[in-house]
């Protein structure tokens, strides 16, 4: 686990709050991405160690805020454990969609959440991350869902997409991530791990 406080003062992070699918499923979607660069043309697939599920994007954030959010995120899943959600959360892989729908710049994969318990854990990082530091989600509703490729470049018309892998997993933690926005795509530093228990 980093290492708290051991930040510089100045500056900004764009973070975000994740899950991360196991390596198995991530690598597996990578492999259905890529299948569908002839349907869609333009595809720049999302490499398996970088695909996750975001629940809470926080943009930038002043570095001194580091430390709080991350001890918001300790609370959020303390609070949502303690009110019986605790544990590993059970999901499985929905259909295919491109996003945003009107103007599509990336191909996802939904996520269902058959017992709610995540959904449950979004809105607890919610009320940690906006009574710490005044975090707000967006008013959209959430649709969980894994980022699997983005669009290169602008297409009028986009093919059909094959049916996605049929998958069930588990999630046992939650990453405050770091994000570098670089040209051959983003990278990503986990800043604080912390287990659904």
């Amino acid at each position: 686990m980093p290492t708290r406080g051991n930040h510089p003062t100045r500056g900004s992070h764009r973070l975000f709050v994740a899950l991360d699918p196991p390596a198995a499923v991530a690598a597996e979607l990578a492999g259905w991405a890529r299948g569908q660069r002839t349907r869609g043309g333009g595809l720049r697939v999302i490499a398996p160690d970088r695909i996750h599920l975001t629940l809470a994007f926080l943009g930038e954030r002043p570095v001194v805020e580091v430390d709080p959010i991350a001890w918001a995120v300790d609370g959020a899943v303390g609070e949502w454990a303690q009110a019986g959600e605790g544990g590993p959360v059970p999901l499985a892989l929905g259909p295919p969609v491109w996003l945003p729908p009107r103007h599509p710049r990336a191909l996802a994969v939904g996520v269902r959440d058959p017992t709610g318990r995540l959904g449950a854990l979004r809105d607890a990082f919610g009320l940690s991350l906006g009574a710490t530091v005044g975090w707000r989600a967006q008013g959209r509703r959430f649709r969980p869902h894994l980022t699997v490729a983005r669009l290169s470049g602008r297409r009028g018309v986009l093919g059909p997409l094959e049916p996605t892998p049929a998958a069930s997993f588990t999630v046992g933690e939650a990453v405050l991530y770091r994000s570098f926005l670089e040209p051959g795509g983003a990278r990503y530093e986990a800043l604080e791990r912390v287990r659904l228990t």
